[in-house]
């Protein structure tokens, strides 16, 4: 049998036995949106698409995919958008570092952003930073005439900025807009890491930026972070394999890559995680620890294996943009051992 067609069956079979509701994997959402919370929640609160923190608790950072001639697919990016909010997403990021922002143009992000926006009802936040503030002041009062729920604004990459460089740039981007705007964190990729104290004076003072993405692999500074934090501020893990030690310093969900094909598995996690059972969710995470090692390295970078990973379960994807790429040989056919493993787990 067709190893998509038993990995369908063992996402029905994930869903039976860990008491999931079942996704018709023919359904389309709906066109009315849900409504992200403007106003900070209470801790631990149920947000009403059944997460926790404003935008639920597990959002996949969504590949963009692309046709054949490296063209934006933009019916393609709506069917994998669908497809992911069947699975159990609470939202998704769009055109962030897995989307390949920075092979994107602004119209082709635009176009992106307005298209899943109307046809999904999970939220959607669009990456909108750049390393140039005034660019993404201009892209991010884009992304809110196109329908989006909140921001994501990563570091500036590759300038460099001070401390105090950064919390002006990330207060100018948060001050274009009326949506509220998660910082994103990730030292590996723009060589440059953002203080605790820095994210702090950016909680307390500006009253939209409500949380941050974490990809520093840090988690005792995470929680000196949220120990601190005003009430109402949120961390979402930006790292897969640091999603259960993040959780267990207060981090509200994850935005992540192996989302694409496990999301079952994440939802369950965080579920028996915030209902009290960490020895349950240690036992989601072990199923996971195949695909962590997956979704990059130095041969296939985050997001070419997800590309590889798109093809393998038949769902739109293409392939990435170069630079990222080329794709190795032996990719599709790991792809198919990671479902496989998943599958008997």
């Amino acid at each position: 049998m067709d190893v998509r067609i038993l990995w369908s069956l063992s996402v029905n079979q994930l869903e039976d036995d860990l008491a999931l509701p079942a996704q018709d994997s023919t359904a389309r959402c709906s066109t009315t949106r849900r409504t992200v919370p403007t106003s900070l929640p209470t801790v631990g609160t149920m947000q009403p698409w059944g997460g926790r923190g404003r935008f639920g608790a597990v959002l996949t950072a969504m590949a963009t995919p692309f046709d054949g001639d490296g063209r934006l697919d933009v019916g393609g990016a709506v069917r994998l958008a669908q497809w992911l909010a069947d699975q159990g997403n609470d939202g998704l990021v769009l055109a962030g570092t897995t989307g390949e922002a920075p092979t994107l143009s602004d119209e082709e992000k635009a176009r992106l952003w307005s298209a899943v926006a109307a046809e999904v009802d999970i939220a959607v936040l669009a990456g909108s930073g750049t390393n140039d503030t005034r660019h993404s002041v201009e892209l991010t009062k884009k992304a809110e005439q196109a329908g989006v729920d909140g921001i994501l604004a990563v570091t500036p990459y590759y300038n460099r900025p001070s401390q105090a460089g950064l919390e002006a740039h990330f207060s100018a981007v948060a001050e274009s807009t009326s949506l509220p705007v998660l910082i994103y964190d990730i030292p590996v990729r723009t060589g440059r890491k953002l203080a605790g104290s820095t994210i702090l004076r950016l909680a307390e003072q500006v009253p939209n930026v409500v949380g941050v993405k974490d990809a520093a692999g840090d988690v005792a500074s995470t929680a000196a972070l949220v120990a601190d934090a005003p009430d109402g501020f949120e961390v979402y893990s930006g790292d897969d394999a640091l999603t259960l030690p993040l959780l267990a310093v207060g981090a509200v969900g994850v935005i992540g890559v192996a989302t694409h094909w496990a999301t079952p598995h994440f939802v369950r996690m965080t579920e028996l995680f915030h209902k009290g059972d960490p020895e349950g969710a240690a036992r989601v995470n072990a199923k996971l620890i195949r695909s962590y090692r997956f979704e990059s390295g130095d041969e296939a970078p985050n997001p070419v294996p997800v590309k590889a990973m798109l093809a393998a379960m038949g769902l739109p994807g293409g392939r990435t943009r170069p630079p990222m790429g080329p794709q190795p040989d032996w990719l599709e056919a790991a792809a198919l051992e990671v479902l496989e493993d998943l599958e008997g787990a």
